[in-house]
């Protein structure tokens, strides 16, 4: 590991192993996620409209428990 990097403060290191990760990344990947990133978008919005049926989540933990004993 190089000196300098570590002097660096906690945070700018995260930044740093952020960006070194970001350039180890397949294009494919990204156009993967920023595919996601739409969906959960329009997902999101149409909770916000009021489109999906929710539930809450001590329901939905309950019926997992029922039908996963």
């Amino acid at each position: 590991m190089h000196l300098r990097s570590v002097a660096l403060s906690p945070e700018d290191r995260v930044r740093m192993a952020e960006r070194l990760l970001d350039s180890l990344q397949d294009s494919s990947l990204a156009h993967i996620e920023a595919a996601w990133d739409e969906e959960i978008e329009r997902r999101v919005e149409a909770c916000e409209r009021g489109e999906v049926r929710t539930y809450e989540a001590k329901d939905v933990f309950a019926e997992a428990r029922r039908i996963a004993p």
